[in-house]
């Protein structure tokens, strides 16, 4: 069963810990000095915060699988509808290594599915098989105003 993903740039990392505590009625699973991480049973998402150089506000939205095969399916989906922007494998980004698909919606909300491997001990660098791009997945599209994401940038 996949699981639904919200990746929100906050200002200040402490009170939006603080905030979503209580809004979930939880503790983040992973605290880092600029990323905190919920992974909730009820409802049933992945929800991140970072404190970084990003615009604040939500960054993107995702589906995490719970394996290869569930990945592979939704980016052959994805591939399908040639909204497919991006496909990372290897990549190391929100303290985690991923294989990922990237897409952007006709609005240019931006989409990461993915599958993690395992946990990583730094926010992102960049990713050892793919198709050009970094943590925070490909330039966008014109019709938004966020910017492109470098390697060295450190936005997820």
């Amino acid at each position: 069963m996949k699981r639904f993903h919200v990746h929100v740039n906050v200002e200040n990392l402490e009170s939006s810990i603080r905030f979503y505590n209580m809004l979930f009625g939880a503790k983040p699973s992973v605290v880092k000095s600029d990323y905190a991480k919920w992974m909730l049973e009820d409802p049933r998402i992945n929800f991140a915060i970072s404190q970084r150089s990003s615009a604040i506000g939500i960054d993107h939205l995702g589906l995490q699988a719970d394996d290869e095969n569930e990945l592979s399916a939704i980016g052959e989906r994805l591939q399908s509808a040639d909204a497919v922007a991006l496909a990372e494998k290897g990549a190391t980004c929100c303290y985690a290594h991923s294989d990922k698909y990237w897409a952007e919606d006709p609005q240019g909300v931006r989409w990461e599915s993915f599958f993690t491997h395992g946990e990583a001990t730094t926010y992102s660098s960049a990713p050892k098989e793919s198709e050009g791009g970094s943590c925070c997945g490909p330039a966008m599209n014109s019709k938004t105003s966020k910017t492109t994401c470098g390697a060295n940038s450190g936005c997820c």
